[in-house]
């Protein structure tokens, strides 16, 4: 394992600190960072989602914005906006930037705004670029939208668009922690009220001390380097062969007669699926400390990268079935080779 892998495995250990019960959430996050895309989180309230993605900027040496979407929000409230002022006694319409012109970007709750605010954001996660007015303007080489959306069912919510469910490159569903992660998160709040309400250093004895670890601040020339590694892990025909079968199985599903894949299935994924599937099992491979990508590394990515982007057919949503249960189906009958 070389530095740049120790460094990645650093952040995310340090962030796992932060985030008990939920190394898969935080694996998910690094591997969009290394794969630059975009993240969605989907959960019930409270499940961790926010404090994933806060936990993640803060120990990363670069800017950060967050936005809170509800249903008044504007889009001028995300890109920014024209401001009019004066200079030197002459009227001029001066560009002030939003929250999306930062490199990590928390869009809270993104399934609660209305349509024009997606659609603005939609050109970020497209193009890198925001439009306002009659220019466009770039925004940083490392920029990244980490979404968390509560289920549509709860009450506010609104189905993303499929455009836009297509340009995050994973959905990430976090789920209730178990017993014991349930008792380490009341401890880890408890713990970190006694630092905020402790006493100064000077008048703290050697005893009242909590050990509260530090964020290690990654340099972003490191998440750089990693992406250009990523470049170089091998990835054999076989596995190639492997991502578009299953990606193909999605969008002709009667090639597996055998299966529910016809019935359950309505739409298939996009051709950004397959450059998805292929990022994500090279960055997984990476974060192994392997330069070649298995068969293995396919199939624990596929749930996280073709789920949110096949959508279900009306028998399939009659009877309950879940995304998941399609990529099972997908993963039990599509064969490696």
């Amino acid at each position: 394992m070389n530095q740049t892998q120790q460094a990645i495995n650093t952040l995310m250990s340090q962030v796992e600190q932060s985030v008990i019960g939920q190394a898969h959430v935080v694996r998910s996050l690094v591997i969009g960072l290394l794969t630059q895309g975009h993240v969605l989180l989907e959960g019930l309230p409270g499940t961790a989602k926010t404090r994933s993605v806060k936990s993640l900027a803060d120990n990363l040496h670069t800017s950060f914005g967050r936005i809170q979407f509800t249903p008044d929000l504007l889009p001028s409230d995300v890109t920014g906006t024209e401001v009019y002022q004066e200079q030197n006694g002459k009227p001029q319409l001066n560009f002030q930037p939003g929250p999306i012109f930062n490199s990590i970007v928390l869009a809270d709750e993104i399934n609660r705004a209305p349509a024009k605010v997606q659609a603005a954001l939609l050109e970020a996660m497209a193009e890198g670029t925001i439009t306002v007015g009659d220019r466009t303007h770039t925004l940083p080489d490392l920029f990244m939208v980490l979404a968390t959306q509560n289920p549509v069912e709860q009450e506010g919510t609104y189905p993303l668009p499929e455009a836009q469910m297509d340009r995050f490159i994973m959905k990430v569903s976090v789920d209730y922690p178990d017993d014991d992660a349930e008792l380490d998160i009341i401890r880890l709040v408890r713990s970190e009220e006694n630092l905020d309400n402790k006493p100064s250093d000077k008048e703290c004895s050697e005893n009242d001390t909590i050990p509260k670890p530090d964020a290690i601040q990654l340099d972003p020339s490191v998440v750089m380097q990693a992406r250009a590694e990523l470049s170089k892990i091998e990835v054999s025909e076989i596995s190639e062969r492997y991502i578009v079968a299953l990606v193909m199985a999605t969008r002709k599903p009667e090639r597996y007669a055998e299966s529910n894949l016809s019935r359950w299935v309505e739409v298939g994924s996009s051709p950004r699926a397959s450059i998805a599937l292929d990022k994500c099992a090279r960055a997984y491979a990476w974060l192994q400390g392997r330069d070649y990508v298995e068969p293995d590394d396919i199939r624990a990515m596929a749930y996280l990268v073709l789920g949110h982007r096949v959508t279900l057919s009306y028998d399939a949503l009659a009877d309950g079935v879940t995304q998941e249960q399609v990529i099972n189906e997908l993963l039990d009958h599509v064969v490696i080779g």
